[in-house]
């Protein structure tokens, strides 16, 4: 591959893809900015709905770590679904991830003004118009960042993400071991008798699966990452385990500490009003600063998301070829990168029709997960079929590499399925209407040979079939042409 045309190859370790998993992830973003939606479509079963959507999430995770061992490719479920499933499902699994990235440039770039404006000018912080021109800004300032390249990304992620972990494992131990509570702990925020039956169920799942949408910008990154055939999908798993933990003890102690008329009337950012309760006087702004790093972070690995899957559709010849195209210098994709920071700009301007910021949220949550709901549950059927001939060869593939993804993609499109009776017609239009529009370019590349793929089989892969002959795999000195034998 020409240097022009390429990715950086082994710029990112293990403990860089481990940082990257859960920035993409921004749990102190994912708690501020959704919790008031998911309290106020499920009430004190929120602990509840993160649970047993992290059930079949980490399913896909499986799924993701399963088909990276046979797929290194910056385009992830784009590649795998089109080579186990169907060219056209994989496209879609893509451009559900385009859609999906794209929408939240405007859901992660609002409440990024909003928190900057919350610390320097607190009466203006839920001025729209104010926030989107801040927020614009700190887009901007991440474009930069990742046109630089993976190496950049990650410096920034450490400062970044550190200091936001740092903070929050800080209120989490105060919050609880906080002795004014307004409620007392119950076992049944984490049972099903607060669901408003099955369909408020599933609505509460969709907006849970927004909470852990991003870990699996280490996918997007696979080409970028040494030994990546083993480390991209550990990376994801380790990752969404820790942003799990954090969004379950902060959500608990959101039912402890916060009635439901606090939550609502600060619907923009509860983790402020959480922390304020907690440490009064300076801890709202603490949690502010965690908040609005977490969110400039993850504006940065969306970034990835987004372009590294444009990138690998232009390398295709699925979308415009010079989408395909890297930066000379920096090695990124730099087409992609101006391509989706015009849109989103644009999208920043549009977004002020909608009205609040919590209101721009609670749409875009729901319309996101719709998205990711596909693309996350096409990965789990992929994975089944690319290993359907080895899965009866050890108890490890069966589980992870077959019965767990196959149960977590069936649930999320049952989630899909049964959430859009709940939903309003915004987020369904937004949502539906975004992966429809990607029927243009589906049908207008469609000569392409990306719809002509060669098959993936884990079967097929010598290394996978000595290992199960119990014959030593042969070595290999590059994580480019050798599979992983570690399952």
């Amino acid at each position: 591959m020409s240097t022009h045309k390429g990715l950086q190859a082994n710029v990112l370790g293990t403990f860089d893809s481990v940082v990257m998993a859960v920035a993409g992830s921004a749990p102190a973003y994912s708690l501020a900015a959704t919790t008031a939606v998911l309290v106020g479509t499920v009430g004190f079963a929120a602990p509840a709905a993160l649970l047993y959507c992290a059930i079949p999430m980490f399913g896909i995770a499986w799924a993701f770590n399963y088909l990276g061992k046979l797929d290194i490719n910056a385009g992830a479920s784009y590649s795998w679904v089109a080579r186990a499933l169907h060219p056209s499902l994989g496209f879609l699994s893509g451009w559900a991830l385009v859609v999906s990235a794209t929408i939240f440039m405007v859901a992660g770039s609002l409440p990024a003004g909003s928190m900057t404006l919350s610390l320097f000018a607190p009466d203006l912080a839920e001025n729209t118009a104010l926030a989107t021109v801040v927020g614009a800004m700190w887009f901007l300032v991440m474009l930069v960042v990742v046109l630089k390249g993976a190496r950049l990304t990650v410096h920034a992620q450490l400062i970044m993400s550190g200091i936001e972990l740092l903070i929050l494992l800080a209120f989490a131990v105060a919050a609880l071991s906080h002795d004014n509570a307004v409620q007392q702990f119950s076992w049944s925020w984490l049972g099903f008798s607060h669901f408003d039956g099955v369909q408020g169920f599933a609505a509460g799942a969709l907006i849970a699966a927004f909470y852990y949408w991003g870990w699996d910008v280490t996918s997007n990154l696979s080409e970028e990452t040494r030994n990546s055939r083993k480390t991209s999908g550990l990376a994801g798993l380790v990752g969404l385990a820790v942003v799990f933990v954090l969004f379950e003890v902060f959500t608990i102690s959101v039912n402890l500490l916060l009635t439901a008329e606090e939550i609502e009337a600060n619907s923009a950012n509860v983790l402020a009003l959480l922390g304020e309760r907690l440490w009064p006087g300076w801890g709202g702004k603490l949690l502010i600063v965690a908040v609005m790093l977490s969110t400039i972070a993850t504006l940065e690995t969306t970034l990835i998301q987004v372009t590294r899957s444009l990138f690998a559709m232009g390398r295709d010849r699925t979308m415009p070829a010079a989408l395909g195209t890297s930066h000379p210098r920096y090695q990124t994709p730099s087409v992609a990168l101006v391509v989706v920071g015009a849109v989103a700009l644009g999208l920043f301007v549009a977004s002020n029709a909608l009205g609040s910021v919590g209101d721009i949220l609670e749409s875009a949550v729901a319309a996101i997960g719709l998205q990711i709901a596909v693309y996350y549950g096409l990965a789990g059927l992929a994975v089944v079929i690319a290993y359907r001939k080895v899965l009866l060869k050890t108890p490890a593939n069966f589980i992870f590499g077959g019965l767990w993804p196959l149960t977590g993609a069936l649930f999320l499109f049952w989630v899909f399925v049964e959430s859009l009776g709940a939903l309003d017609a915004t987020a369904i239009a937004i949502g539906i209407g975004g992966l429809a529009v990607g029927l243009v370019p589906m049908l207008a590349y469609r000569k392409s040979p990306y719809y002509r793929p060669d098959r993936l089989d884990a079967a097929k892969t010598e290394q996978i079939k000595q290992e199960y002959e119990g014959v030593e795999p042969v070595s290999a000195s590059s994580a480019d042409d050798t599979i992983a034998t570690d399952f």
